[in-house]
């Protein structure tokens, strides 16, 4: 019987290993449960503290960015607690994933959601009451139904876990309702310790957690929100398309997410991108939902490479080999650009964070504020959150560092060398003269107008506009760079206070004292050369064989096939490309490859350990460069 959409595996038997793990106490087993189930030999930064705290029967509110490892801050407790771990989490598409890689490490698990008919939920009822699921995953609808409460009483629930908390909070960015009522769980099982998880939150919406959910005096986790596997570009966005062909061409084998603004975008950009050869499909709330269900799960599966999305492709997604996450528009904000880029590299693999950047997209975000309307201050806070987004993209400065200070985290380096302002050393010169016509424009157009303006009349453009404000006739009109040009030269002179932004809503620039010193011949203005636009994304060399990973990459396909699971259930991109470095000959040598579980050893070892011998064989690759 098909349990689970898209899953054909039937529920687990209770095995002698489950009863093992029941009879151990929690500190002595959680390292052999790591190695044993996950094939893991290490945690991850926060981890093993957050596993503690929950093994000490303590509620716990754990912040990890993307790719931190949070689900084992749960999955590894359902094992040495024994008993049930009910997980509320917000996407069918998520519990299954998650169900899949729980069961492809020999861990019984299972999922209740609105995809499966009655019949089959009578099935995993049963086999909840009969103890023989380890982690449930349910909807946050699904979890406080009086009915399903009524279920979990009569089971053994050892632990709750609350993914996505975030949604419960009046304050999260995105918020939703049902979470709210998750206090019922709480109120009818005082006694089992509950861990809410989310990848980014303010203390505002952490205090606010903590209260919707009652939590009893938590335990709080706060992970660092730096990603040091990404790099963060920021591109111009004139003639983006042909560079975003040519950084995919060079990119062939990769999966990747593309951000537009617009529903007619996505299908418009997928289009263009299959007229070119590439395996690309578009994602939006307007596609029926069988259509968004189909083109994700061939995202995950790897049968389409490149999914172009609205910000509706989003939370939930938990494919781990994103190499690129590209936006072709302006993020409304930091917290929803952190989200986003937050999609590439979870298995901790190198990923690029692209992002084609023009001054005119900030239109399009100012006509979304007035239209999703609100007070005043809900609408100045919008603005000024897409007037940092505006700042990370013009800083001459670390993105990375920008990324960081926003979320209030210190950055101890100048340079993280994972930026485009970083990879080469910014060269600065006497920009005295610069910063003087730039002066000199905000005081002849009397101080009343924004960057884009200022930069409109310096670049010497022909606008209505300006020819009737008479702005064409000041010294300053034409004065040499491009538009993006000027617009970061004054976003590094407002930075270094040479000039000032009134923020808010219509942000005004206008003059200070420095400012008048710069015209007194008082201050030298230091300044950042403008960078010629170059390559999107240089290449970079791995230390493994690369055809014995791209031939390992294609039988894991073949066999995430046959078992109906994404690729990522089998084995973790990182898993095959040490496989691709040490060669290994044996089990026991497999065994010590990053996330290759006894289970997985079990189920896949032979055919990898196959592959690998006769790539060797074929190449010339003797035993003393193997692992054995």
């Amino acid at each position: 019987m098909r349990i689970g959409a898209g899953t054909t595996n039937p529920i687990p038997a209770p095995t002698q290993p489950y009863h093992y793990i029941r009879s151990c106490g929690a500190m002595d087993t959680k390292h052999s449960v790591l190695e044993k189930y996950f094939g893991y030999t290490s945690f991850l930064p926060h981890q093993e503290e957050i596993i503690d705290a929950v093994l000490a029967g303590t509620d716990v509110l754990a912040v990890m960015a993307t790719g931190g490892g949070k689900s084992l801050c749960y999955q590894l407790p359902a094992l040495v607690f024994g008993g049930l771990t009910v997980v509320v989490s917000p996407l069918i598409a998520l519990m299954k994933d998650q169900v899949d890689g729980l069961r492809a490490n020999g861990i019984p698990a299972a999922t209740i959601n609105s995809s499966l008919g009655r019949g089959e939920q009578k099935i995993i009822e049963r086999v909840i009451l009969e103890g023989r699921i380890r982690v449930l995953y349910v909807s946050p609808e699904r979890a406080v139904q009086p009915f399903f409460l009524s279920l979990l009483t009569q089971a053994d629930v050892r632990l709750i876990a609350i993914d996505e908390a975030h949604c419960i909070s009046m304050w999260g960015h995105n918020f939703r309702p049902e979470y709210r009522r998750l206090r019922a769980l709480k109120e009818r099982f005082p006694a089992v310790p509950v861990i809410a998880l989310t990848a980014t939150a303010i203390p505002a919406v952490q205090d606010d957690i903590a209260v919707q959910l009652n939590l009893s005096n938590p335990a709080r986790f706060i992970g660092s929100f730096n990603r040091e596997n990404l790099t963060y570009r920021v591109v111009p966005k004139a003639r983006y398309f042909p560079r975003l062909v040519a950084y995919l061409r060079e990119h062939p084998d990769n999966a990747g997410i593309i951000y537009c603004f617009s529903q007619k975008a996505t299908e418009e950009l997928a289009k263009k991108l299959q007229e070119k050869g590439f395996s690309a499909l578009p994602y939006h709330a307007g596609l029926p939902d069988s259509v968004r269900a189909e083109h994700q799960e061939a995202f995950s599966r790897g049968d389409a490479a490149i999914i172009c999305a609205t910000v509706a492709f989003g939370m939930g997604i938990n494919k781990p080999d994103v190499r690129f996450v590209i936006h072709t528009d302006l993020p409304k904000d930091i917290e929803s650009y952190y989200q986003e880029t937050g999609r590439a590299g979870r298995d901790g693999e190198p990923g690029d964070c692209i992002l084609f950047y023009s001054r005119g997209d900030y239109g399009t975000i100012r006509y979304i504020i007035e239209k999703e309307g609100g007070d005043a201050t809900r609408k100045d806070v919008a603005y000024r959150k897409a007037g940092t987004m505006l700042d990370y993209c013009e800083t001459a400065g670390c993105r990375r560092k920008f990324l960081l200070d926003y979320f209030g985290e210190a950055y101890p380096e100048e340079r993280c060398g994972g930026c485009d302002r970083c990879e080469t050393p910014v060269k600065v010169f006497d920009g005295t003269e610069v910063a003087s016509a730039v002066i000199s424009c905000i005081r002849g157009t009397g101080e009343r107008f924004g960057a884009s303006y200022v930069a409109d009349v310096l670049v010497g453009s022909k606008s209505a506009r300006i020819r009737e404000n008479g702005h064409d006739k000041l010294p300053a009109y034409g004065s040499g760079y491009t538009r993006d040009q000027w617009l970061l030269f004054i976003q590094e002179m407002v930075g270094k206070r040479f000039i000032s932004s009134t923020g808010g809503r219509y942000p005004v620039l206008v003059l200070n004292g420095r400012s008048r010193e710069v015209l007194a011949g008082d201050l030298v203005v230091p300044l950042a050369e403008p960078r010629p636009e170059g390559v999107i994304a240089p290449e970079t060399g791995d230390d493994y064989d690369e055809a014995l990973f791209l031939r390992l990459r294609r039988l894991r396909k073949v066999v995430a096939d046959l078992d109906r699971v994404p690729p990522f259930v089998v084995f973790h991109d990182r898993s095959l490309k040490e496989m691709a470095k040490i060669y290994p000959g044996t089990g026991v040598a497999l065994l010590r490859v990053y996330g290759v579980s006894e289970a997985k050893l079990k189920r896949y070892g032979r055919r990898f350990l196959d592959a690998i011998d006769k790539h060797c064989a074929e190449q010339g690759i003797g035993p003393e460069q193997r692992s054995g």
